[in-house]
């Protein structure tokens, strides 16, 4: 196909940063489909020896912010000095 190639492409200047914001859109979704797939909690891969892998964040955030939760009452995990 005419436009699609790397010798038409050197061809048309103008069409490289659109070549390069698709790509770098396409890459930063599958970037960020692998974290979702790897990083959730709600995402389990190994169903045999973890059957409910969430129930490890019942008491844990990992949300950035939940509009269920009162922060003013939440104790850090930092340590005390």
């Amino acid at each position: 196909m005419q436009g699609l190639s790397l010798k038409s492409l050197k061809h048309h200047i103008a069409l490289m940063p659109l070549f390069a914001c698709v790509a770098l859109g396409a890459v930063g979704s599958v970037v960020y489909l692998a974290r979702l797939g790897i990083k959730n909690p709600e995402v389990s891969w190994a169903r045999k020896s973890k059957p409910e892998p969430w129930e490890d964040y019942r008491s844990k955030q990992y949300k950035f912010y939940s509009p269920n939760i009162d922060y003013s009452k939440l104790e850090s995990p930092a340590p005390k000095y």
